[in-house]
């Protein structure tokens, strides 16, 4: 497994285009029917270099871009237009997933459940974990075929501490960030999902409605009304052990306190983001001093995950009018709402999905509602990854041991529950109405979407346990 200090390995897909030429039309065709003879399949199989020989024969054209151009050859009528254009090009995510001490085998079950050929993985498994947890969960990831043919599947070597109450999170999440901006550069999407996070939706889903999206689109929870986290994790001065020292330690509080800043205002929301690929450059490479700014201001703030990319993006003019007031998870509290939402259950099933969210947050582990997701939902077998269009497989045993296009996607009734979630999102009524909005209005429920989740701490917060941080 390559380590995020070196180069890790892609796999290259090459195509080539067909002239408009009455020649090239017969050399195609003449090609094509080239394509019927067993002779000629053996020899081209047998001469691809980007993907690993099996030992039992089952993954012979698997992510193998040449293969897709003689398959379209034999399909598609040179003589007729060409009506790919109609169907954007799936978009590419970068997945950064996050585990702690004796989440591995969390970690691998999620990661089989949001797996697609077309995105990049890259799992840390925190220093409160033993190197040799990082270890196996390198050599569970490498021993699943798929992973080893399209290589986009990266475990963090050298981890790092990250503590939700402080402000090592945030460096870890911009750590990941930036493995990911280095080493590959066609994704789109970047998604940051803990262990204890699960899909509601299939990939096919999630790629296909994404697809029709504008890429500048940043999926953010966020408001400016603070309420009682202003004395409780605004105010309060800390140090993060995890900067400093090599072994798991308390948080330190300082007794002081420090007053809100006159140059930004403040925003606070979810951990959990869906941030383009422009705004994560914008935050890692510096290309503008407030990212820069803002990190220093809150290395020292309580739980600022949930605090710095909302403010960077409702700080900044052109990038606020990207933001869209929901991170896509789907959360319940309980009432009045603790400092972390309850954990989903299978008398929550009903309402998850038909919330028309892509995720969920947060499940424990191995619960049954798990498998109900994966039976019902997603349509996966344990152990095995999430079933595509891009797999050509017998589905009675594991369709995805023989791989076509990766392109192909397959959306189900998933996709159009997050089809019509994201309607309601981006309506012009709703829209840019809670875009960095000071005052919005407050909830009638408590146990409901993710996007009222701060309004709803915001009315109930008084009750409280004072000491809690």
């Amino acid at each position: 497994m390559p380590s995020p200090t070196s180069p890790l390995p892609t796999t290259t897909l090459t195509t080539t285009g067909a002239t408009a030429s009455k020649e090239t039309r017969i050399l195609y065709c003449l090609l094509a029917i080239s394509l019927l003879s067993p002779l000629f399949i053996l020899s081209f199989s047998s001469s691809s270099t980007t993907t690993p020989a099996s030992s039992s024969g089952s993954f012979p054209f698997a992510f193998s871009g040449h293969h897709f151009q003689y398959k379209q050859l034999i399909l598609l009528n040179p003589n007729q237009a060409d009506h790919s254009s109609l169907t954007p090009k799936p978009p590419s995510i970068a997945y950064f997933i996050t585990g702690s001490n004796g989440d591995s085998q969390r970690m691998l079950r999620l990661l089989f459940a949001i797996y697609h050929p077309r995105n990049q993985y890259l799992l840390h498994l925190d220093l409160t974990a033993p190197q040799s947890q990082r270890d196996e969960l390198a050599v569970s990831v490498q021993s699943v075929p798929v992973f080893r043919a399209a290589q986009n599947v990266n475990v963090v070597g050298k981890a790092d501490f990250a503590y939700s109450r402080g402000s090592s999170a945030v460096a870890s999440t911009l750590h990941g960030a930036a493995i990911l901006l280095r080493f590959f550069s066609d994704w789109d999407w970047f998604i940051n999902l803990s262990a204890a996070d699960y899909p509601l939706v299939t990939q096919d889903d999630l790629l296909h409605i994404f697809s029709f999206l504008p890429k500048d689109l940043n999926f953010v929870n966020h408001t400016s009304h603070i309420g009682w986290r202003e004395s409780r994790r605004m105010k309060p001065i800390i140090i993060d052990p995890g900067f400093y020292l090599t072994a798991k330690s308390d948080i330190f509080y300082a007794t002081q306190k420090r007053e809100f800043p006159n140059a930004y205002r403040l925003f606070t929301g979810l951990a959990s983001t869906i941030l383009n690929r422009e705004f994560v450059e914008f935050c890692v490479l510096g290309s503008d001093n407030l990212p820069r700014i803002l990190l220093m201001y809150f290395s020292n703030m309580p739980s600022s995950q949930a605090n710095y990319f909302q403010t960077i993006l409702c700080n900044s003019p052109e990038l606020k009018k990207t933001i869209v007031n929901h991170n896509l998870h789907h959360v319940s509290w309980d009432t009045p709402p603790k400092r972390e939402p309850r954990a989903l259950s299978l008398k929550d099933f009903n309402e998850m999905i038909q919330s028309g969210a892509a995720f969920g947050s947060r499940f424990l582990p191995d619960d049954p509602v798990l498998d109900r997701i994966d039976e019902e939902v997603l349509n996966r077998t344990a152990g095995k990854v999430i079933p595509g269009g891009w797999c050509l497989g017998d589905p009675k045993n594991d369709s995805c041991t023989v791989w076509g296009d990766v392109d192909v996607l397959r959306p189900g009734p998933g996709g159009k529950r997050l089809e019509r979630r994201i309607v309601e999102l981006l309506s012009s009524g709703t829209f840019h109405a809670n875009q960095c909005d000071e005052t919005l209005n407050e909830p009638k429920r408590v146990n409901q979407s993710v996007q009222n989740v701060t309004q709803d701490q915001n009315s109930v917060g008084s009750t409280e346990d004072p000491k809690r941080t």
